[in-house]
């Protein structure tokens, strides 16, 4: 998987996005830290808009059963999701989380594949792809997902300090 991040990230989006999503990346790469926060909560609302009433009910039962703890209705509802709409990045990118909470990293990691498939830019799916290559150990592989991350979002919460962490293992020092 890691190995085909530099070739999703060479290629723009396979779906169109909202238009105002060039100018918000653009705005979130020069933000202060409080800023980006604001810019990356108006940009994962525009990722949560499906077009579809249908698809936007099942990725809120999704990220309701998430939030209550039931990872097993949650890959439900979003399996059900991305079956309705395969062209729906988010809906992959929520199912992967599901299955990341669940303890399934290659479902996981093939769902996060799909999310970078379809949105190249989607930074919440490259910080999950690191931290479970992080967590089986795969540490260079972790540390270029996380800093494919921060080339889009320079602020992202705990990627700066996994990057930082991975950096100085490398170097022989702990923290």
């Amino acid at each position: 998987m890691a190995a085909i991040l530099p070739l999703i990230l060479a290629f723009g989006p396979a779906v169109a996005e909202a238009p105002g999503l060039d100018d918000l990346f653009s705005r979130l790469k020069e933000a202060d830290a409080a800023a980006a926060g604001r810019i990356e909560r108006e940009i994962w609302m525009e990722w949560s808009k499906s077009g579809s009433a249908s698809a936007d009910l099942l990725l809120d039962r999704g990220r309701k059963a998430m939030a209550a703890g039931d990872t097993k209705l949650a890959i439900e509802h979003l399996t059900a999701l991305v079956d309705h709409a395969p062209d729906f990045a988010e809906g992959w990118n929520a199912r992967a989380t599901a299955y990341f909470r669940a303890g399934q990293f290659g479902p996981s990691m093939a769902d996060i594949a799909r999310v970078l498939t379809l949105n190249p830019r989607h930074f919440g799916a490259m910080a999950g792809l690191g931290a479970m290559l992080e967590a089986t150990e795969q540490r260079d592989r972790a540390l270029a997902a996380y800093r494919a991350a921060l080339a889009i979002h320079p602020h992202l919460d705990g990627v700066e300090q996994a990057v930082e962490r991975l950096e100085a293992e490398a170097a022989g020092q702990k923290l």
